[in-house]
């Protein structure tokens, strides 16, 4: 199943997911006993590999001593026992950003991949695409530009991610996390714009605007 968006892009706007407020029922891995140096972390009792952990991730990284304590990007796996580490980027094409080094480091890698999942069929839905819209010519694919999709995406994640902490809790914040997430993702939803290539050239056919849904030729 695709997903326009992953969890190092909820990272840049709620890194608490992450920490105290992450989804224990999602968590791929976790240990202690780490090792960072660099971008590099090392468990060598790990097994990042068989526990589907992959780039777009994050991992929150805590040293004994307390100089390490946050959550940070996974740009790659190289190995069952290694990953590559970094600061949150701006842009995933940037080189990778060191976090402080730190030795007996636990960490926990828990994701939203199940919710951006189910966000993707909701857009491919919305937008008359395949595999929401079973009977579209139109795929995933065809799609030229993703980042409007990628951030409505985003939006709502979070937004499904609060309702069901809030059902949780009594915590009256996370319905109004989830309510001003939902009303960004709406309206991000409405201002999409992007195009697809029918043809399958690398040349744009039509355009999908999000305010009506329709299919636009240039």
């Amino acid at each position: 199943m695709i997903s326009f968006s992953n969890d190092a892009d909820i990272l840049k706007y709620e890194p608490v997911l992450f920490g105290e407020l992450h989804l224990p029922w999602q968590v791929l891995s976790a240990g202690t006993g780490g090792t960072l140096s660099g971008t590099t972390f090392t468990d060598t009792g790990g097994d990042f590999v068989n526990a589907q952990v992959a780039g777009g991730g994050a991992v929150y990284l805590r040293s004994a001593d307390g100089s390490l304590d946050g959550v940070y990007e996974i740009v790659s796996v190289d190995s069952a026992t290694q990953l590559t580490v970094s600061v949150i980027r701006s842009d995933s094409d940037d080189d990778a950003i060191a976090p402080p080094a730190g030795t007996d480091v636990s960490y926990r890698i828990s994701t939203f991949g199940p919710q951006a999942r189910e966000v993707a069929f909701e857009l491919t839905e919305y937008f008359g695409v395949r595999p929401g819209n079973p009977a579209s010519d139109i795929e995933v694919e065809d799609v030229l530009d993703t980042q409007a999709l990628r951030r409505t995406s985003v939006f709502a994640v979070v937004s499904f991610v609060y309702a069901m902490l809030a059902s949780k809790s009594e915590d009256e914040s996370f319905w109004k996390k989830s309510l001003h997430y939902r009303k960004l993702f709406e309206r991000a939803r409405e201002r999409c714009r992007f195009s697809v290539d029918v043809g399958s050239d690398g040349i744009a056919d039509v355009t999908k605007i999000g305010a009506s849904g329709k299919l636009v030729r240039d």
